[in-house]
């Protein structure tokens, strides 16, 4: 089962987590993120915010920068970042989506919860999942 989503969905998404954020009373003078799949959200997120700096695939990340991400999908994406953040309690992570079913931490903050246990497809990664089709990888 595939959930595809459209960027129509993730500008309404991007919104709903600009809210969020700006009501959390935290000021972040950048975002950092993981290279695959945090990118494009991570983008849209400072150009609402107004944070000029994105940092991608740090060693060691500052609990004063936004850490965003696509999907809180199993915890591990979270887990590995937690672990080089300086002070672990004050991370703030950010996604589109958070996985439903899953414990989510008290520093996620997300914009929906997916509808179903579906693999979730967002428009930057349509082409990855065409060739995964192709080459009849299980997704």
């Amino acid at each position: 089962m595939v959930q595809f989503v459209n960027w129509s969905e993730i500008d309404s998404l991007i919104d709903i987590l600009s809210d969020h954020i700006t009501k959390s009373s935290r000021t972040f003078s950048s975002i950092t993120t993981i290279g695959r799949g945090g990118l494009v959200p991570s983008r849209l997120l400072a150009d609402r915010l107004g944070i000029q700096t994105i940092l991608v695939d740090q060693g060691t990340i500052s609990s004063k920068s936004l850490f965003v991400d696509d999907i809180f999908d199993s915890g591990l994406t979270f887990k590995k970042i937690l672990s080089k953040v300086d002070e672990p309690s004050q991370l703030l992570f950010v996604t589109l989506y958070a996985r439903r079913g899953e414990k989510f931490p008290a520093q996620l903050i997300y914009a929906k919860e997916t509808d179903s246990e579906a693999y979730v497809v967002f428009p930057w990664d349509n082409l990855e999942f065409q060739n995964s089709k192709k080459n009849n990888s299980t997704i």
